[in-house]
């Protein structure tokens, strides 16, 4: 793969010469020391460069980057795109990337990531979690990690979680629910962490390792 870009553009058709001070304010609002906001940058750079290769990781790069896929689909691979793309403007650059990725840095609060997984499930943007939602989550989930369970299980892990969580019976999770919930299972939050992330340089090992992007 060839990296295409002698500097990064902050913003997308306007140019900036990446710097010091640029990256201390992204470490000051995030989880990241300057240091891995740099490594992040080279990683960013090398994500944005295997489909399109515009210096911006568009969803097909995206979904390269988990699935080593750019036509398979995925519903849990698309929300995570769409809460990267704090814009909503189609592509992740590079502040959304270092923003959005701290969320799953070990260092930070259990609170945020509650509140980023809780959006993460809420397919409808309702601001609550419904059956469906949890079971078309929990399915996308398993297809990430290639995994096969049938339905009647899928539906009992979906039953049970929504018996424990849905306190007052309205046959939906809401925020405070869904605070408790994890709070009581915090095995949950095992999800929202990257632990490498405080190395960056190990950190998706196979996004810097594999560059040729299969056509399946």
């Amino acid at each position: 793969m060839s990296i295409i870009m002698s500097c990064f553009c902050f913003r997308k058709g306007n140019p900036a010469k990446t710097n010091h001070d640029q990256f201390v304010i992204l470490a000051s609002e995030t989880s990241f020391t300057v240091n891995e906001v740099e490594a992040l940058l080279d990683l960013y750079r090398k994500l944005s460069g295997t489909v399109i290769g515009d210096g911006l990781i568009h969803k097909e790069e995206f979904q390269f980057a988990l699935l080593r896929n750019i036509s398979k689909q995925n519903l849990f691979v698309d929300r995570v795109f769409d809460m990267f793309d704090i814009k909503r403007n189609g592509v992740i650059e590079f502040t959304e990337f270092v923003r959005s990725l701290s969320i799953f840095h070990p260092n930070t609060s259990p609170e945020k990531k509650i509140e980023f997984a809780l959006v993460l499930f809420d397919l409808r943007q309702s601001g609550y979690i419904g059956h469906n939602e949890l079971k078309e989550m929990v399915l996308a989930t398993l297809t990430e990690s290639d995994v096969t369970v049938p339905d009647d299980i899928v539906e009992s892990i979906v039953g049970k979680t929504m018996r424990e969580a849905d306190s007052n019976g309205d046959g939906k999770i809401d925020g405070k629910e869904w605070k408790e919930y994890v709070r009581k299972n915090p095995s949950l939050l095992k999800m929202m962490t990257l632990p490498y992330l405080k190395d960056i340089t190990l950190a998706f090992p196979s996004f810097v390792l594999r560059t040729e992007v299969e056509h399946c």
